[in-house]
């Protein structure tokens, strides 16, 4: 008979009789003498001792463990320049896992089963979700906020009716600040899944004003002294102004490059080549890449325009267009509608209001 035989025999449940039922126990004590209970009762005090000085001793070595990752990730995001909404909500989850881990790991040593703690976690966490599905929705939508970024705090963004510059950045909401000084809580369920209008996104953005002039009013006229007027102010920007920007990968360059081209470069392992070189490599292929974006990507800046929009029923729409840097948008739509309106009238153009004209014919009586 060879061993996977005597394995087959070997009953894989216990019988229902060999369970020892707390009465069963308490007989079992009453049978035993007073140095035998002594005894278990001192063994059984040194035992629970043993493992109650390991479970201590578990528990500081994990938080020590713990306090010395939380610095470390800590220092990682600090140096990768995370976003510090992101940064606080990576470190609250990392602090709140580990510690639950060690918890569950000092009860088991402690001899107490944790299967019935982490059902009743288990249990617990459906009815929580159940009862906070919402809750939990924005929850996700804050994640996917914090990691994508499709915006930032500083931003002016229009989303689910409202508009405002984001002020804060939350795990469940988001707070935009209105131009008339209202604070709009906005929830980041809705925003992680609906539209946003990020204004603050473009560098430049193209300003549109929309002016009427009389019938029989010279458009060249018009068109000089509007252009004229964008000509003096300095906030316009046209095609020629905007260059290439810096290619931001050659700030990332090795400084041992630096110290080599000064003939001062520091001796270096094989390993350290290795990855300088890979590294170099990778920064010559993004370089590579975006340069290949810029040429395929046209630029939208162009220099400004008046054009005939509509014959309307009282007048002539000119539709004049300019390009401006998105913080100057404002201040540039303002200036040149003021002195649109108080300086074409000297060129000779007016500006018509809508009017009637009512004919009186009299009938012979």
């Amino acid at each position: 008979m060879n061993l996977y035989s005597l394995l087959a025999q070997i009953p894989l449940t216990l019988p229902a009789d060999s369970i020892p039922t707390p009465a069963q126990d308490l007989k079992a004590l009453k049978s035993l003498s007073f140095d035998e209970l002594i005894n278990r009762m001192v063994s059984g005090l040194v035992e629970f001792a043993i493992h109650l000085a390991i479970a201590i001793l578990v528990f500081y070595v994990g938080k020590f463990i713990i306090r010395r990752l939380f610095t470390i990730t800590a220092t990682i995001l600090h140096r990768r320049n995370v976003e510090q909404s992101l940064t606080t909500f990576v470190l609250s989850l990392i602090k709140i896992l580990l510690y639950f881990i060690l918890i569950i790991t000092v009860i088991g040593i402690l001899g107490i089963n944790t299967s019935s703690f982490l059902a009743v976690f288990a249990s617990v966490g459906v009815a929580i979700g159940m009862a906070l599905s919402g809750t939990l929705q924005n929850f996700a939508g804050g994640v996917l906020i914090l990691l994508l970024k499709p915006y930032k705090i500083g931003d002016y963004i229009e989303a689910q009716g409202f508009a405002g510059t984001v002020t804060e950045i939350q795990i469940f909401h988001t707070i935009i600040c209105t131009p008339d000084n209202k604070s709009i809580i906005i929830p980041n369920g809705g925003l992680s899944t609906g539209s946003i209008n990020n204004w603050s996104r473009q560098r430049y953005r193209r300003v549109q004003w929309d002016i009427g002039i009389s019938y029989g009013d010279d458009f060249a006229t018009a068109e000089r002294a509007i252009l004229a007027i964008l000509a003096d102010e300095p906030l316009v920007v046209r095609a020629a102004d905007v260059r290439p920007e810096d290619d931001p990968s050659t700030d990332d360059t090795d400084s041992s490059s630096a110290s080599a081209a000064d003939g001062q470069a520091p001796r270096k392992s094989w390993i350290k080549r290795l990855f300088s070189s890979h590294r170099r490599r990778l920064l010559e292929h993004q370089r590579q890449t975006e340069a290949a974006i810029r040429a395929l990507t046209q630029n939208p800046v162009a220099d400004p325009t008046v054009t005939i929009s509509a014959l309307a029923d009282s007048s002539v729409n000119l539709t004049v267009r300019a390009w401006a840097r998105t913080s100057d948008y404002w201040a540039l739509y303002n200036t040149v509608m003021r002195r649109i309106y108080t300086e074409l009238p000297s060129a000779g153009i007016s500006f018509p209001f809508p009017q009637m004209d009512v004919h009186i014919v009299s009938t012979p009586s």
